[in-house]
């Protein structure tokens, strides 16, 4: 699994956001903000990687977070169509 092409994240001051950009915004019109712990996420999610590897990833950087919010945040991200 991966995000889709098109969707780019970047640093606003404190705060991250992904917005789409081409064919992508098409389909998306918005800005999704994120936390760190997202934006890490959303990092791994710009190469194929597994959600096992995924949730690993996040609970070993962030352990407070879970796998359950980890699914959460990926949910977002179809909800914006922005994962494949």
């Amino acid at each position: 699994m991966r995000v889709k092409d098109g969707f780019i994240l970047r640093k606003v001051g404190r705060q991250y956001v992904v917005a789409a950009t081409g064919e992508a915004s098409k389909n998306f019109n918005g800005m999704l903000r994120l936390n760190a712990e997202a934006a890490f996420a959303f990092g791994l999610l710009q190469k194929e990687i597994s959600l096992e590897d995924l949730v690993t990833a996040v609970t070993e950087k962030y352990p407070e977070e879970t796998q359950s919010s980890v699914e959460a945040f990926l949910e977002a991200l179809k909800e914006a169509d922005a994962f494949v």
